[in-house]
C-alpha cells in the first residue's frame, strides 16, 4: 500500500524545502544543487523510519516527525559569556550556531599554513577543489532518511583540511550551538574533516545549547583519514533534555592510518547516533569508544558499523552505559568482515549499569564474517552494581551513596581516563562528581 505525504510524516518539508532553495544565500557548485534535490526526493520516498524499520525497532521518533519545527532559522546571537563553559584553553575553535558559522566567535590562530578551517558554505564557493572530491561521497541518502534529511537541506558547518605532512598541535574545539527560538527549529550541519596523508589532527565536536527549548539538530559528519594519517575524536552531546538529536558520522581509513574517537552523551531528549567505519585501506586501525549517562525519560539510541573491507586491519569498540530513572538506551554494533579482509582482528563490546529497576537497555552486538583468517569477537553485559562490591566498600566505613558513586565513577573512568585532551578530560570528571550522590566524596578518593 503506497502511503501519503502526511502519513509518512514529510509533508510540512515539501513546503519547509521550497523555503530553504529560495532563500539559500550560496547554492555552490552544481553537483551540490543537484544532490540537494535528489536527497530531497529519497527522503520524500523513505518518510521518517518507525519501529516497524529493523533498525529502528527500538527507537521511536514519532515526537521528531510530528514537531512542526521552523527549517529557516536565521543565525542567532551567542556572547562569549555563552560560549565560555565550552571553551577549552589551548585550542583553536570554530563556533556554529543554529547550523551556521559564526566567524567572528571563531578562533583560529596558530593552525599550521595549508590548514583549512572554516564554514562549509565558505569552503564551497572559495575552496570547491578539495570539497567536490569528497563531500557527499561516503555518507549515503540511498537507506538512510535523516542522512537524506540532511543532505537536502546542505547549507553550512565546518570544513577542517589538513594537508599531507602536516601536524596539528594544537586540538581543534568545534562548538555545535543550538539556540531554541520562539517556536521549534531543526538545523542540518554538515561537517567535512580531511586529513590527507602522513598528517595529524585532535578534533572536539560539541553539541551544546544556549537558551532553553525544543529543537532538532541532525548533523552529518564525514571524514576521511588519508593513508598513514592519525586523526583523534572526541565528541560531546550536552545538550538540553528538551532536544532531538540524530547524528551520522561516516569515517573513511585509508593505508596504514589511524583512527580513534571517544563519544560522551549526557543530554537530549531523543539521541541517535549512527558511527559507521569503512577500513578501506591495508593496515588501517580503528578505535570507536563511548560513554552515555541518561537519566528520567531520556533515549539514547548508538548504531554502529564497521566494515573490514582490506587485510591487515584493527577496530576496537567499547561502549558502555548508566541508566537511572526510566530512562532507556539501545546499542546495535555490527562488524562486517568483507571477502579478502584476512588477518582481521576486531572485537566489540557493550556493557551498561542500570541504576533503576525501570531503566531499560537493549543490547545487540553483531558479526558478519565473510574471510577464514581472522580473529574476531563481541559481547555484551547488561546489569547493576555488584552487591559485594557495595558491602565491601561500606564495611570500610563508607556511607552507601558513596559506596554507589564511587562504583559507577569506576565504570565511566574506564572511558574517561582513555581522553587524551587534558582540558576536556577534567570537564568530564567535574561533571561526573556533579552528577554522582556523594560526588564530593568521590573527587577526595580519586
Amino acid at each position: 500500500m503506497t502511503m501519503t505525504l502526511t502519513e509518512t510524516g514529510v509533508d510540512r518539508y515539501v513546503v519547509e524545502f521550497d523555503h530553504f532553495l529560495r532563500d539559500l544565500a550560496v547554492a555552490g557548485p552544481e553537483r551540490i544543487e543537484k544532490l540537494r534535490h535528489t536527497a530531497f526526493e529519497r527522503f520524500v520516498e523513505l518518510g521518517f523510519p518507525t519501529v516497524r524499520d529493523e533498525q529502528w525497532r527500538f527507537t521511536n521518533v514519532a515526537p521528531i516527525a510530528r514537531a512542526e519545527l521552523r527549517l529557516d532559522s536565521t543565525p542567532a546571537e551567542v556572547t562569549d559569556k555563552d560560549l565560555a563553559p565550552f571553551d577549552y584553553e589551548g585550542c583553536a575553535q570554530l563556533v556554529v550556531v543554529n547550523g551556521q558559522f559564526v566567524p567572528e566567535r571563531s578562533r583560529l590562530e596558530g593552525l599550521p599554513e595549508g590548514v583549512v578551517a572554516c564554514g562549509l558554505a565558505d569552503a564551497l564557493e572559495r575552496h570547491p577543489e578539495q570539497i567536490e572530491s569528497h563531500l557527499a561521497r561516503y555518507a549515503r541518502v540511498e537507506e538512510q532518511a535523516f542522512v537524506a534529511l540532511n543532505t537536502a537541506f546542505l547549507r553550512d558547518g565546518v570544513f577542517l583540511y589538513v594537508p599531507r605532512n602536516v601536524v596539528v598541535e594544537k586540538p581543534v574545539n568545534i562548538v555545535m550551538v543550538g539556540r531554541p527560538e520562539d517556536r521549534p527549529i531543526g538545523f542540518f550541519p554538515r561537517n567535512l574533516f580531511v586529513a590527507e596523508e602522513s598528517s595529524q589532527v585532535t578534533l572536539v565536536e560539541q553539541y551544546v545549547t544556549v537558551g532553553e527549548g525544543s529543537y532538532l539538530c541532525s548533523p552529518v559528519t564525514e571524514v576521511v583519514t588519508g593513508d598513514n594519517a592519525v586523526i583523534d575524536h572526541y565528541k560531546l552531546q550536552r545538550e538540553t533534555s528538551e532536544a532531538f538529536h540524530t547524528a551520522t558520522f561516516q569515517i573513511q581509513l585509508g593505508r596504514d592510518s589511524n583512527f580513534s574517537s571517544h563519544s560522551i552523551s549526557w543530554g537530549g531528549a531523543i539521541v541517535r547516533n549512527d558511527v559507521n567505519a569503512v577500513l578501506e585501506g591495508e593496515g588501517a586501525e580503528a578505535t570507536l569508544n563511548g560513554l552515555y549517562m541518561v537519566e528520567g525519560t531520556q533515549l539514547v539510541d548508538n548504531h554502529m558499523r564497521v566494515d573490514h573491507v582490506a587485510p591487515h586491519c584493527d577496530s576496537h569498540e567499547l561502549y558502555k552505559g548508566i541508566l537511572e530513572g526510566s530512562a532507556r538506551a539501545v546499542f546495535s554494533g555490527l562488524i562486517h568482515v568483507h571477502p579478502g579482509a584476512q588477518k582481521t582482528d576486531a572485537k566489540q563490546t557493550n556493557r551498561n549499569l542500570l541504576m533503576s529497576p525501570d531503566a531499560l537497555c537493549n543490547s545487540h552486538p553483531q558479526l558478519e564474517i565473510f574471510a577464514d583468517d581472522v580473529k574476531c569477537t563481541h559481547g555484551s553485559t547488561v546489569g547493576q552494581l555488584d552487591d559485594t562490591a557495595v558491602f565491601y566498600l561500606r564495611s570500610r566505613g563508607i556511607g552507601e551513596d558513596a559506596a554507589r558513586s564511587l562504583l559507577t565513577y569506576a565504570f565511566a573512568s574506564d572511558i574517561v581516563d582513555r581522553i587524551k585532551v587534558g582540558s576536556v578530560k577534567r570537564d568530564l570528571e567535574e561533571f561526573l562528581f556533579r552528577r554522582l550522590p556523594k560526588g564530593d566524596i568521590v573527587r577526595q578518593a580519586v
